[in-house]
């Protein structure tokens, strides 16, 4: 069995490969910054399970591309790509708290920005919500890969440069990017599964499931732009965390990438979509009279 915590340098090709799937893999599973923010919102925008489905892997192609690149550049470049470490890290929030917000923006069209809260007046009527574009995931599956954490560095500094020759430096990339791609695809159906089932008519489905993923992008894009601009002026408080004993990536070590995930998925997320399940199912309510 592959040691996924820390693998040495110098594996064989197979071995390399194979550590870089599973990697990836792990990767989709555990709560991420780069991933489960963005799959999120586009799969379960898409109120549909076969849709979730292509928008995780549309998000995940775009993704392992950018993975395959940067390992191809780390084998070539590696001493000046490392040099860059958590100010690239943190450079990268900004910008993918830059494009969440233009993507929500999207969706909800410049209008109705007061649905960046929680419910929604109901003196108001239903704002004309508009789904997403197909290539919105393939953008921000690019710009996240750039995301500089414990999974990119093993590439970047072991599997990388273990392989023999340059023509085949970007293939550890590409692996990882392949297991994250099987977990997010996975991940993207579910997401999408759960918009269907929500025990609504398919309208009140659809403007559920896109103000959760308008809300998701818009206040997460503007929490990850924040987190990424503390990030760059007080990274030494950015980078504190606290040590779990788990020697699992991404679990290991509680810090700013785990409150990201938890507050944009779990709190605005998961929160939008279940208060404006609930507000639309009790609009519906039939009143009972004495």
């Amino acid at each position: 069995m592959p040691n996924l915590w820390e693998p040495h340098a110098g594996l064989a090709v197979g071995a390399v490969l194979l550590t870089a799937v599973l990697l990836g893999m792990v990767h989709g599973i555990t709560p991420d910054e780069h991933t489960w923010p963005i799959t999120f919102s586009y799969a379960i925008g898409s109120y549909s399970t076969k849709t979730g489905v292509v928008r995780g892997l549309t998000f995940s192609a775009s993704f392992t591309l950018q993975r395959a690149l940067a390992s191809e550049l780390a084998y070539l470049a590696l001493d000046r790509w490392l040099r860059l470490g958590s100010a690239l890290n943190y450079s990268i929030y900004v910008v993918v708290g830059i494009a969440m917000i233009w993507a929500a923006r999207a969706i909800f069209r410049g209008q109705h920005w007061h649905l960046f809260a929680f419910g929604h007046n109901k003196a108001h009527s239903e704002p004309e919500l508009h789904d997403a574009a197909w290539w919105m995931p393939i953008v921000h599956g690019f710009i996240a890969g750039w995301g500089f954490g414990a999974f990119a560095i093993i590439i970047y500094t072991v599997l990388a440069p273990s392989m023999p020759s340059a023509w085949l430096a970007w293939l550890p990339g590409l692996a990882f990017g392949v297991g994250t791609t099987l977990i997010q695809a996975a991940a993207g159906g579910l997401f999408g599964w759960l918009s269907r089932h929500l025990g609504l008519n398919q309208q009140d489905v659809r403007t559920v499931s896109l103000k959760t993923a308008g809300n998701t992008l818009g206040l997460g894009g503007l929490i990850f732009f924040l987190a990424g601009a503390f990030g760059l002026l007080f990274p030494k408080w950015a980078n504190f965390s606290v040590a779990t004993g788990l020697h699992i990536h991404n679990l290991a070590h509680l810090g700013l990438p785990t409150i990201l995930v938890m507050v944009t998925v779990v709190v605005i997320g998961v929160g939008t979509l279940i208060t404006e399940t609930h507000r639309l199912a009790s609009s519906k309510a039939k009143p009972s009279w004495p």
